[in-house]
């Protein structure tokens, strides 16, 4: 089975997931839509909650994100100007907060001092120009920097995390050694488009969160008769 027939599959398994999450205007809480664009102030909500959601689930990520919502800082003038302190205790939720609020400062302080405050015009950058700046800030790394990539900036960058790893060497039978070697396999099998990577993306983290778990439930999943683990 090629990359591009496990999307299909899960398509039809699961249906369009509205991916990435965002906060709507007059609302306090992420909620999923299929969107046409986004307002600068959800760009930006889209890079906190990428780098939120490090080593945590996304329920965890949705509970910081509605707290800095009602506390009015979503936007990278609070955040910067808003002390490291207050800033780890709303965003407790998501796990090591004292270490994501100094990165939260650094980003939001980065934007200030190169773009004048402007998220998008940093966003506009070429794709690799704009990867190599986001990988040079501590504590973003490859998995953080391309969800701002393709969910913030709308650049064809495909995401891998632990689901698609997962996934991956189960359904495929083939063991990958890196994050790029990874990437690589999904972007050479799949047509290369924001919609396509952001929905495949979505669609395999339903697909892990649900069946393909570190215990996966085999004879429930929905494509189990594509699948080489499920197979043998």
């Amino acid at each position: 089975m090629k990359p591009l027939k496990l999307f299909n599959l899960l398509l039809n398994a699961f249906g369009e997931q509205g991916w990435w999450p965002v906060t709507e205007p007059n609302a306090v809480k992420p909620s999923y839509k299929k969107r046409a664009g986004l307002t600068k102030r959800q760009k930006f909500e889209v890079c906190i909650g990428a780098i939120l959601a490090q080593n945590t689930s996304w329920k965890n990520v949705e509970k910081a994100i509605e707290n800095l919502s009602r506390n009015g800082l979503l936007s990278v003038k609070a955040i910067n100007s808003c002390s490291q302190k207050k800033l780890a205790l709303l965003i407790r939720s998501s796990g090591y907060f004292n270490q994501k609020s100094v990165r939260l400062k650094r980003f939001a302080a980065h934007i200030v001092s190169c773009y004048n405050g402007s998220i998008e015009k940093m966003l506009s950058k070429p794709v690799e120009k704009l990867r190599e700046e986001l990988l040079s800030l501590h504590g973003i790394g490859p998995e953080t920097a391309d969800s701002i990539l393709l969910y913030a900036a709308f650049k064809p960058v495909f995401v891998v995390d632990a689901y698609t790893k997962r996934i991956a060497e189960r359904v495929f039978a083939k063991k990958f050694h890196s994050y790029a070697e990874l990437q690589a396999f999904f972007e050479s099998g799949i047509p290369k488009s924001v919609a396509c990577y952001n929905e495949f993306h979505a669609l395999l983290v339903e697909l892990g969160k649900n069946y393909c778990s570190k215990n996966p439930k085999c004879s429930e999943c929905p494509i189990n008769k594509n699948c080489y683990y499920y197979k043998q």
